[in-house]
């Protein structure tokens, strides 16, 4: 499994640990990752995504998850969140 948080498509990030005599060897640095269940207001259902801390504070800032698949691009979620926002977009043209 990949380490990739669903919703905000943050992954691994390369660095250094530098010693005290500033020799460098790469190191990873790995987003925390959760595993958690959302619920949806408007489909009345829950999901279950793995998704980091900051992706999980960014959901919450703007109103759940149905406010934060809609306003998210495409290129950054994932296949299984996708499919969720595509059951969204069809239940509010079957509700207009």
């Amino acid at each position: 499994m990949s380490r990739i948080c669903e919703l905000t498509g943050k992954g691994r990030q390369v660095g250094h640990n530098v010693s005290h005599a500033n020799n460098k060897t790469k190191r990873v640095f790995l987003p925390n990752l959760q595993n958690v269940t959302l619920m949806s207001e408007k489909l009345g259902r829950s999901f279950k995504f793995r998704v980091s801390t900051h992706g999980l504070r960014s959901v919450e800032h703007n109103g759940g998850l149905d406010n934060w698949l809609l306003k998210t691009r495409d290129e950054k979620l994932s296949t299984n969140a996708l499919k969720v926002k595509r059951e969204l977009k069809k239940a509010a043209k079957e509700a207009a």
